[in-house]
């Protein structure tokens, strides 16, 4: 009979804290903390205590604490195959989009390095740079830059996207970032995916644009509200509206076909007396 593999008790204790945190938070979040320096990731822990708990140790035990968890966790086993990179997992009581939102906050930008990934369009802006006319208009002549030459300095004419998000920053881009202090990277804790009652939220789920998503609900309500007025629907919202535009109509209709009401009397009254002037005035001349 094969003895069965020794495990320390140490490691036994990292699997059992991970699920003794996984059944106090209802949300478990994976991320990936490569190139995070340990400054950084202290003055995250410091930013986040008592919103969220940080808990690091080797994706080997996480997979392990996983397998476990999908009996009591639906969906834990499910974070095995997305653990990469320096992975380390957060325990939280807040709702999966707003920890996002939390976590991007609390990134700070740094500078690229050679086969880092943009997170985002790097741009180059126009305008004048530092630089003395010199190889420096080569270097960045190679890479698609257009300079011109302003009050003694070199300008970028105008803006480049010089590399795509989601594209490595090859080591001449780093460098000529650096040089031009443009600092493209984020540093801090990189959501994974995040698990909810069962339910996994990758990032792309929770990289929302609050803005453009409330313009968005702005412009949908807009549009429901016009076709409920436009087929007469009853609703406490469009109840003053409808109401206001029946008065209208009922109103020109009483007044183009000279119906007598409390509101019109006076005015075809008036239109009685116009007719009947412009009627006399017609037969006396």
């Amino acid at each position: 009979m094969k003895p069965k593999p020794f495990v320390s008790k140490q490691k036994k204790d990292v699997v059992k804290q991970i699920s003794d945190f996984a059944k106090e938070y209802p949300i478990l979040g994976l991320v990936d903390m490569e190139n995070l320096p340990a400054r950084q990731l202290q003055r995250m822990r410091d930013s986040l205590k008592g919103k969220v708990v940080i808990f690091m140790t080797k994706g080997r035990l996480m997979r392990v604490a996983f397998t476990k968890l999908g009996q009591d966790v639906p969906g834990a086993s499910d974070l095995k195959e997305k653990i990469r990179g320096m992975p380390a997992l957060i325990f939280t009581k807040e709702n999966p989009f707003k920890l996002y939102k939390m976590l991007q906050k609390s990134k700070s930008p740094a500078p690229a390095k050679a086969g880092s990934i943009a997170p985002k369009d790097v741009i180059v802006p126009a305008g004048k740079t530092p630089f003395a006319p010199g190889p420096v208009i080569g270097e960045l002549g190679q890479l698609g830059i257009k300079t011109a030459i302003e009050d003694g300095k070199i300008a970028i004419k105008e803006d480049k996207l010089l590399v795509p998000a989601g594209e490595a920053i090859n080591a001449k881009q780093a460098e000529i970032l650096t040089r031009l202090g443009i600092e493209p990277m984020e540093v801090g804790l990189n959501i994974i995916s995040v698990l909810e009652a069962g339910t996994l939220f990758d990032r792309k789920v929770l990289d929302i644009d609050e803005e453009a998503y409330v313009n968005n609900l702005k412009s949908m309500h807009s549009e429901a509200f016009n076709l409920a007025i436009k087929v007469g629907y009853l609703s406490k919202d469009t109840i003053k509206t409808l109401l206001s535009k029946a008065y209208r109509e009922g109103t020109a209709l009483a007044d183009s076909q000279d119906i007598i009401t409390d509101e019109n009397i006076k005015r075809l009254v008036q239109k009685a007396n116009a007719q009947a002037s412009s009627l006399h005035n017609k037969t006396t001349t």
